[in-house]
């Protein structure tokens, strides 16, 4: 028993040190300019990521190609990458504006261009998390490209397998693929990957686009091309950071944009003196929660309203989201639509003009100019969670050069975040922000609790909430240790510890805010990364998200609008 705890802490040990190399290397190679993934500079990336085998990554340490792992890293990273040798990753350089066609991967807000046959250029306006992030993925990609290299490549002179020359010939076709060629296509496909036919044909299909119905053909086939190319002809893939990039990184350019757009909008309304209080969450919960039963009154009368959540949930039932939000924009909602670059939008609500809510019953006999407007701002991305808080907590200097201190009375933090006990769906109220890494940690007074949710039917688990250098690196048995020690963490997120960190500079140390700011913490399971098939790559949560999303929504609504004490 003694020998398997020392060998645990041995691995959990060992996975923390490569994920500090990976962190150490990537600051380096970005202070470098430049370098080529697969060569001697990006070794160090390699064989940390081999050593850590992040569980979303799957089988990376083995022969068969990881198909699961290979999909979550296509899904964020933009259309067309694999065909590239060179990628380039710029600040935003005025692209936007060229005849180039912005490229957004569909499950990242991020805009890259194809600049020509070998070059991709990817936008980075998020921060050094966003580099982390496209960096593990691109690491984790050409190392698959190389396992698919090492089984259809037969010699140094360039020969290739039979199924090889089968999977070219069907992604070099002119015209669509008939159900029998796909499926010789897959056959030969399977037998290299080292998958077998079924798994293969399953996941065909997630990866397929409106541009690209074999697109999965594609992906297969370029990665080991290049693959092949880089061994044969030393056509090595690089991987550069533009001198704009490597200048601005770090100078919260974006984020101070952002929050001057909204404190000016503040101002021009006639809301910068009234009680603020600030929701990080998504673009529909509140606004749903506070507009939608008015609005929807015929279908909260025939269905109970968390079936009607759901249906604003669904991609499908767009006339009924135009119908909240037309309310939702006649009675005090202003959406600014983010034009800095941090692809962050918000929506800034007046409970003053709300005319018919039950969370406003509360405060219906407050003077107008007293009633709160709540500011909800999409979600942040890892470091930049602390650019974003940490320029809107600051006060407003208008046009005049006069300073106004902004009248926060809360801040509310809602997300996804990993689960380690429990699963999918249920809810994690925490009350310390650990940062990984590093010896930051971050306890407040949460003003959620779990006697809030006692009469939901949903699991609530509370404690130390992890905030990950980056989700694509866990690995179990890092995830383990925090678990079972005395840090009693009970999940993993991208962003607490940095808007706290924003929170209580601001606070205590700035006093650009008031020192009894109120902050409330809540986070939906996503996923168990201990559970083998339930890790990000496993797929979304689809409507598993809905009922904890509103239920933590109504708990900060209701107290955000409570009646205020004299």
């Amino acid at each position: 028993m003694n020998k398997l705890k020392s060998h645990t802490r041995t691995r959990a040990q060992e996975s923390t040190q490569a994920i500090e190399r990976i962190y150490i290397t990537m600051r380096h190679l970005f202070n470098r300019g430049f370098y080529k993934p697969m060569g001697v500079s990006g070794e160090t990336l390699r064989e940390s990521l081999l050593t850590l085998r992040p569980e979303i990554y799957g089988s990376i340490t083995e022969d068969k190609i990881e198909l699961q792992g290979l999909l979550y890293v296509m899904d964020r990273l933009p259309y067309g990458i694999e065909e590239c040798r060179f990628i380039n990753l710029t600040s935003d350089e005025g692209y936007k504006n060229s005849h180039f066609e912005p490229i957004i991967p569909l499950k990242r807000r991020r805009n890259c261009y194809r600049i020509d046959s070998e070059q991709m250029n990817i936008e980075i306006t998020r921060g050094r998390s966003e580099i982390y992030d496209i960096l593990t993925h691109l690491t984790f990609l050409f190392i698959e490209s190389h396992k698919i290299m090492k089984q259809v490549l037969i010699n140094e002179n360039g020969d290739v397998i039979r199924d090889w020359k089968k999977l070219e010939h069907a992604v070099l076709k002119k015209g669509k693929l008939t159900k029998e060629e796909k499926e010789v296509a897959l056959t030969h496909t399977a037998n290299f990957l080292g998958r077998t036919f079924e798994e293969v044909k399953n996941v065909y299909a997630f990866f397929a686009s409106e541009k690209n119905e074999n697109r999965f053909f594609s992906i297969i086939y370029y990665l080991g091309k290049l693959a092949i190319d880089e061994v044969l002809s030393d056509n090595q893939r690089i991987i550069t950071f533009s001198p704009v990039l490597r200048e601005r990184l770090g100078h919260h350019i974006h984020g101070e944009q952002w929050a001057f757009r909204i404190k000016e909008k503040l101002q021009s309304k006639g809301l910068l003196k009234r009680p603020l209080h600030i929701i990080s969450a998504n673009m529909h919960s509140v606004m749903n929660s506070i507009y939608a039963p008015k609005a929807l009154a015929t279908e909260f009368l025939k269905k109970k309203p968390m079936e009607v959540f759901e249906a604003l949930s669904n991609n499908v039932n767009l006339k009924l989201r135009d119908k909240v939000t037309k309310t939702a924009l006649a009675e005090g909602m202003i959406f600014i639509e983010d034009q800095s670059g941090t692809n962050i939008d918000i929506q800034v609500i007046d409970t003053a003009k709300i005319k018919e809510s039950p969370f406003t019953e509360a405060i219906k006999d407050v003077e107008d100019s007293k009633k709160p407007v709540i500011i909800v701002m999409d979600y942040a991305f890892g470091e930049q969670a602390y650019e974003t808080m940490d320029e809107l907590l600051k006060p407003y200097v208008d046009s005049n050069k006069n300073r106004h201190l902004l009248n926060v009375a809360s801040v509310s933090i809602m997300g996804k975040a990993g689960i380690l006990e429990g699963g999918k769906g249920d809810i994690m109220i925490p009350s310390a922000h650990v940062f990984e890494g590093t010896a930051d940690n971050y306890p407040f007074k949460n003003r959620l609790d779990k006697s809030d949710f006692k009469d939901d039917d949903v699991a609530v688990f509370t404690g130390t909430m992890i905030s990950v250098l980056g989700t694509s690196l866990q690995n179990r048995d890092v995830l383990k240790f925090f678990h079972n020690s005395t840090w009693n963490v009970i999940g993993l997120e991208m962003e607490g510890a940095h808007y706290q960190k924003a929170i209580q500079a601001a606070a205590k140390i700035r006093r650009s805010i008031s020192s009894k700011v109120k902050v409330r913490y809540a986070y939906y399971a996503s996923d168990n990364p201990l559970e083998t098939g339930s890790t990000l790559a496993s797929g979304g949560l689809g409507t598993t998200g809905v009922k904890p999303t509103y239920l933590i929504t109504e708990k900060m609504l209701k107290q955000i609008l409570e009646t205020p004490k004299n």
